[in-house]
């Protein structure tokens, strides 16, 4: 070991791996330094380190991808050494000059490492020169979409359009036919130029119930090269990793020695020095066939999975290898003991098809317990922003089997309280207690397949019931009686209703309706959910923890009550099924008008309004206010926490918007209106003779619609 470490470390990254990383660093006894943008001045990684210094405004690139920024941090703070954490500027190669150029180290590879592995397409060809197996498919600098679109045919399909500069699966995409390529290109461009400044492509071939399996390496700058084994991360979605765990129950030991070997040739090969991952496509049906796919020059988000298995702190040897050390181990040292899964927690609506989710964190609760690790960004009033990549912790589980390390993490997420924002928490629950995933049948497909028998569940009648108590208390304590908008009214209490939104959209929205006093040590008052029977009902509460009873049952459950907007008076967040929000008073008119606009629409035909399916920035906008468009065109763009979501028009017609590029926009926020156009006029049909008017009666019997005003949403 070196007598002497860095004193000073700054950490130029954000979130749960911030935290993590000042962790080690305080273990160490090295000081830690923090940047922040505005949107984290009050974030848990700021609060944590001995000291912080701004970077500037939320995005990425004035905050954290600003190098000159990062390096005005480093003078400021005096720091010797920056780890860069994942994302951002930890595989950036100009960064890393920037920095040997500044006398300050670097806490990753070699300008040579990141050279050649941070372009995919250069180091599959590398690796191959050296022996690694590689997935066949075209990986050539440069090519335009016409030239990709002109070898895709060599490639064959269902094939795979891949950044080259990128990682994490973003701008990833599946095409399954030639014609569909060159609609997906632009958009694979624009994410990967946006996500990494580089907006090269290429192509490999699609490999079918493949397994994502990456390999643990350690190389010091003496030349020893070690592995630690291999994480299977098979369980992802949309190319991103979900669940991980180590090891891979698909790999016996002569396999794990082969796939770990071509990993360390994949590391020597570029003269790698510190922690990294060599990540390959396993065939399940073959597990002794494996590919290169990539090498990530960093420190890995399911690292903790390895750190449990092995007994090794991976960034404390990052900083150590950085600093000159030695691997004080070989090959031959590093063994695996029992068994370590990780789930990622994310800020995200499951039953919205993954959306990302922005908000205040009002209740927290983490779990712990034997064999329980939480790496973790979250604190009680941690406002969370759509700038950034929502993933909020890591709920990691060991156990001396799989079985037992899945039963653990299992019931640690259920333990797991994060209530203030939408989170993936029971999607988790889901997916870790289905059959195959328990049994160890995985593959890079699975969750696709089983996300649409996935049922998540709807707030229940307790949760409903105790969120309208809370409001209707809400309101009971709020201003004057005369500027209030909760039906208050000299006499007897009138009932008041309330609409809950659904999670899910295509699910109809919850109506509760309250009668008698709510507040009180008695239960007089009459609750009704959904249309369903009478139940008197109480609410009880002790901070965040609340007890509702209805008709003499009681139910436990998490509850706050935050201040609204003066017609429904609070937002409740509400068990672990998520939250049950009533409607402000702008949304509800909102809905109003949607559905005013959608009156007389054909029954089946496609809706015009087209809405902001989250919070985030306008990237791109394909048509012009009054073009015409047909039905499947793509009109725009937006994106948040790095996901991009495309509309397109849902029906031929004309398009109304007023929207830029660089422009913000609030969930549900309408961007466009489609005009359909008008039916084509037929032949003239012979006509036929009048029959006497039907009254209005007979005429709703008939099926002929009346007049409505917001069907579907009612009144407070």
């Amino acid at each position: 070991m070196t007598e002497k470490l860095f004193d000073t470390v700054l950490v130029a990254n954000r979130g749960e791996i911030a935290c993590r990383i000042i962790a080690t660093l305080r273990r160490m006894g090295i000081r830690s330094a923090a940047v922040y943008s505005d949107d984290d001045a009050g974030a848990r990684h700021v609060r944590e380190a001995d000291v912080a210094v701004r970077l500037g405004p939320a995005a990425p690139r004035e905050s954290y991808l600003n190098v000159e920024a990062v390096l005005a941090a480093c003078r400021a703070t005096g720091a010797q050494a920056v780890h860069p954490g994942y994302g951002f500027l930890s595989e950036s190669l100009d960064f890393a000059r920037a920095l040997d150029t500044a006398g300050i180290v670097f806490i990753g590879p070699g300008v040579k490492a990141l050279e050649l592995m941070g372009d995919k397409i250069r180091s599959k060809n590398h690796v191959s020169s050296h022996g690694v197996p590689v997935v066949p498919g075209i990986a050539e600098p440069g090519l335009t979409d016409e030239q990709l679109i002109a070898v895709a045919a060599g490639v064959g399909f269902p094939l795979l359009i891949k950044p080259s500069a990128g990682g994490g699966g973003k701008g990833m995409h599946v095409v399954e036919r030639k014609d569909q390529l060159p609609a997906v290109l632009p958009t694979a461009r624009r994410v990967a130029a946006s996500a990494f400044g580089d907006d090269t492509l290429f192509l490999e071939r699609l490999i079918a119930v493949p397994r994502h399996i990456e390999v643990q390496i350690l190389a010091d700058t003496h030349g020893n090269v070690i592995h630690l084994g291999e994480r299977e991360c098979s369980l992802q979605r949309r190319h991103q990793k979900v669940i991980e765990e180590a090891p891979s129950v698909l790999l016996d030991e002569a396999t794990r020695a082969r796939i770990g070997e071509a990993a360390c040739d994949a590391a020597r090969s570029v003269d790698y020095t510190g922690a990294g991952t060599v990540e390959f496509l396993v065939s399940d049906a073959s597990p002794g066939e494996f590919f290169f796919m990539e090498m990530n020059t960093r420190l890995q988000v399911e690292h903790p999975v390895t750190e449990m298995v092995t007994g090794l702190d991976l960034v404390e040897w990052q900083v150590r290898i950085a600093a000159g050390e030695k691997l004080d181990l070989d090959q031959g040292d590093v063994r695996l003991h029992g068994h370590a899964v990780e789930a990622r927690v994310y800020a995200e609506n499951p039953a919205r098809d993954f959306l990302p989710t922005s908000g205040q964190v009002h209740i927290l609760q983490e779990p712990s317990g034997e064999g329980i690790r939480v790496d973790s960004s979250l604190l009680p009033g941690l406002r969370v922003s759509s700038s950034y990549d929502p993933m909020l912790a890591k709920i990691i589980a060991w156990g001396p089997d799989r079985d037992t390390a899945l039963r653990r993490l299992d019931a640690a997420l259920a333990e797991t309280v994060i209530l203030g924002i939408g989170t993936n928490i029971e999607y988790l629950r889901l997916l870790i207690n289905d059959r195959d995933v328990r049994a160890g049948r995985l593959d890079t497909t699975l969750i696709e397949r089983k996300l649409p028998d996935l049922a998540f569940r709807r707030p229940g009648e307790a949760e409903l019931a105790a969120a309208a108590l809370a409001t209707a208390e809400g309101l009971a304590a709020g201003p004057s009686p005369w500027g209030r908008a909760d039906g208050w009214r000299v006499g007897a209490r009138a009932p008041l209703t309330l609409v809950f939104a659904a999670a899910d959209p295509e699910l109809p929205d919850d109506v509760v309706t309250v009668r008698g006093n709510p507040s009180g040590a008695g239960a007089d008052a009459i609750v009704t959910v959904n249309g369903g029977p009478e139940r008197r009902t109480s609410l009880s509460r002790d901070g965040h923890r609340a007890l509702v009873t209805l008709n003499g049952v009681v139910h436990p459950l998490m509850l706050a009550s935050l201040p609204g907007d003066g017609s429904a008076g609070t937002t409740l967040w509400t068990g672990d099924a998520g939250y049950a929000a009533p409607l402000r008073r702008r949304t509800r008119a909102e809905l109003l008008a949607a559905d005013r606009a959608a009156a007389g629409r054909a029954e089946g035909a496609a809706d015009p309004v087209l809405r902001s399916p989250m919070p985030g920035t306008v990237v791109a906008v394909a048509v012009a206010d009054g073009d015409r468009v047909t039905a499947g065109q793509p009109l725009l763009s937006v994106e948040a926490m790095k996901m991009e979501h495309q509309l397109v028009a849902p029906a031929d017609g004309t398009v109304s918007l007023n929207l830029r590029p660089g422009d913000l926009v609030k969930a549900d926020q309408v961007l466009a209106v489609v005009t359909a156009d008008p039916e084509p006029v037929g032949p003239l049909e012979p006509a036929e003779p009048e029959e006497p008017a039907a009254s209005p009666a007979a005429a709703s019997a008939a099926g002929t619609p009346e007049p409505r005003e917001g069907a579907g949403h009612a009144g407070f």
